[in-house]
């Protein structure tokens, strides 16, 4: 059995062998500062190609720099209207995250801050995520990691999601083309019904739904089972502001996916829906097909 001093240097040496590399599709990375130990100062260029992934830096020493570069070539400019989302996990610690533009740096979350997993977001324009390690007097195992995403910040729903605009949240309805434009390229879309309020965050409410009609989804947010399994039930989550009445009538309830969760973005009531759909394929301006039968 290893004697308590060997086993803490043999856990130093296991971080040291980690050696910094990316994910087959470079929407992830993973490092260590002790790999580049000697050199305190260097800031080691890091580049990110997804809309979505992850970093994990183990020990932090020195500093990184972020910069995300989707493969997708944004249209007439638009990269400017889409926003950096992060979500530290809760047991990242041991460095600051910055937002680095021309030379200054902005704090965008501390080391404290990153304990309570709370997201935060900032427009591309801004500029790229800064992450500078805290100095250490001991060894002591230290992780900072984080999950990424970009949030268009216009189109159907944005002004739903609360972390794109703080303290700006509006619950407006969602236009008619919002909405047929939404329930063909939302992450979700179904029918159904509001069930319960539960508890949630100063930023928003979770609230369990039915869905008697699942038209698509992703990541298996919706369960099949439900009342007497003719249905599907799930969570969504809601901005704070928004009312919510249980029971009372069918939605369509379209939302996005963040981070693992399913937040609303359109709620017309059903029969609003099916009117202005069949007006649409009427008219031959709907967006896509949708089986309301």
């Amino acid at each position: 059995m290893l004697q308590p001093w060997a086993a803490h240097w043999v856990m130093f040496a296991l971080v040291c062998r980690v050696v910094a590399q990316y994910s087959s599709d470079l929407c992830s990375w993973r490092g260590s500062g002790l790999s580049h130990e000697t050199h305190r100062r260097d800031v080691e260029q890091v580049y990110l190609r997804c809309s979505q992934g992850s970093l994990e830096w183990l020990y932090p020493t020195g500093a990184i720099i972020i910069n995300l570069r989707p493969n997708t070539e944004p249209s007439s400019g638009r990269m400017a209207d889409v926003h950096v989302c992060i979500k530290p996990q809760t047991f990242s610690q041991g460095s600051h995250v910055y937002l680095e533009h021309g030379g200054d740096l902005r704090l965008l979350l501390s080391d404290k801050d990153q304990a309570q997993g709370e997201v935060r977001c900032f427009s591309m324009k801004e500029g790229a995520l800064f992450v500078e390690a805290i100095p250490q007097t001991d060894i002591s195992r230290k992780i900072t990691a984080f999950q990424y995403e970009l949030v268009p910040s216009q189109g159907p729903g944005a002004h739903m999601y609360p972390y794109l605009r703080q303290g700006s949240v509006t619950c407006k309805p969602c236009s008619d083309q919002e909405v047929l434009m939404a329930v063909c390229t939302s992450d979700f879309a179904g029918s159904g019904i509001f069930r319960e309020v539960m508890p949630g965050t100063n930023q928003h409410l979770v609230v369990v739904v039915t869905l008697h009609r699942l038209f698509h989804q992703k990541s298996g947010l919706f369960v099949w089972g439900g009342a007497r399994g003719r249905a599907w039930s799930g969570r969504v989550n809601v901005p704070a502001p928004c009312i919510v009445h249980p029971g009372e009538h069918e939605y369509l309830l379209i939302g996005s996916l963040h981070f693992g969760e399913a937040w609303l973005s359109c709620a017309p009531r059903y029969q609003d829906f099916l009117r202005m759909y069949v007006e649409a394929v009427n008219a031959g301006t709907n967006p896509c097909h949708i089986d309301t039968n």
